[in-house]
């Protein structure tokens, strides 16, 4: 048997431990009769889980024939892709011909007798969704890792019309945090702040556990270290998991850990802390080197004042490196990242 766990981000692993609730909700917001939101918005840290949360999502939707699912490019033009990819439909193709639409402006076809050229991309995309929603269908288009760029922002205003013109057309995004905030704040983009934004933090710790002893036939307390050694964190769990199967015969849980630390800080932490700040970092590393957790002693060792303390925990949580869910108190969200800011601070 291979290996059933996978380093490949984005790739729906084998042994997935699907996010139950929140999937659920999406699909039961999306396929109600009146549906409260037709947009929503994944975001976690890097390895949080959110490319493969939004597969799932789309392939639970392919499976109703009354569904169009659209995955867009973010770094490409989104409007004349949807366009494209609308266009080319097999199912809505031959509907489109027969209402004469000329889009042969966008390089849609070609040129047809006695039917006036359409010339605005937004409006060939109308056509498109009216004949779509004549027919009793609904489309979900879907994009991975946004970012705020003026394709992403185009795309969102269109996509705002079409909503306020009652189409039957959904979105389900996913980003880093700071990019989902970063896009949502722009002055013309206000309605993504009402979107509902699920945020994916530590999986189940009983169902990491039950995972792992399910495949290894581990008893409790083995499965109990190996949870807490991923801190329910997603990718972490793919990666011990990896480890453990690939060393299964040969070394212990001890003797994996150097490996189990290389790969966190190859494929995720080495990208969270060169985009950190100097000061980021600073604050971490006092955090690492003391194991303090309160508020007030980390910021009388750090000598800042409150409120712009606020502002750096407040950084550092978007990005995802801390846990601020108790009052007074942060920690690092991330297994064993304060290992990984401790070497860090050395070299």
């Amino acid at each position: 048997m291979n290996n059933p766990f996978t380093l490949s981000f984005g790739k729906k692993p084998l042994q997935y431990i699907s996010r139950i609730s929140q999937t659920n909700e999406i699909l039961e917001n999306f396929n109600a009769s009146e549906p409260p939101n037709q947009i929503y918005m994944l975001t976690g840290v890097r390895g949080s889980g959110k490319t493969v949360m939004l597969a799932s999502v789309a392939s639970e939707m392919k499976k109703d024939e009354s569904w169009i699912v659209l995955e867009l490019n973010p770094t490409r033009d989104l409007l004349q892709s949807l366009a494209a990819k609308l266009y080319s439909l097999p199912e809505m193709h031959p509907y489109f011909i027969q209402a004469k639409f000329d889009f042969s402006a966008f390089g849609l076809g070609v040129a047809l007798e006695n039917a006036v050229p359409i010339t605005d991309i937004e409006s060939a995309i109308e056509l498109m969704l009216a004949e779509i929603q004549k027919r009793n269908r609904r489309l979900l288009i879907t994009i991975d890792e946004v970012t705020n760029s003026e394709y992403i922002r185009i795309f969102s205003s269109a996509f705002q019309i079409f909503l306020r013109q009652g189409y039957p057309i959904f979105l389900l995004m996913t980003g880093l945090y700071e990019n989902i905030y970063d896009l949502q704040n722009e002055k013309l983009l206000t309605f993504l702040y009402r979107a509902p934004k699920i945020m994916l933090e530590s999986l189940n710790y009983t169902a990491v556990r039950k995972k792992y002893m399910d495949i290894f036939g581990l008893d409790v307390e083995t499965a109990e270290k190996m949870t807490s050694l991923t801190g329910g964190y997603p990718f972490a769990f793919q990666v011990l998991g990896y480890l453990f199967w690939e060393n299964r015969d040969s070394k212990t849980m001890e003797e994996i850990l150097p490996e189990y630390d290389q790969y966190l800080e190859e494929y995720v932490y080495g990208k969270i802390w060169s985009e950190l700040s100097d000061l980021d970092r600073q604050i971490l590393g006092v955090m690492a080197e003391s194991g303090e957790t309160r508020v007030k002693n980390i910021r009388e060792q750090m000598g800042m004042k409150p409120g712009l303390f606020s502002v750096y925990r407040d950084r550092l949580k978007r990005k995802g490196v801390l846990d601020t869910g108790k009052y007074g108190e942060v920690s690092f969200a991330l297994p064993r990242f304060a290992e990984y800011v401790r070497m860090q601070m050395i070299i």
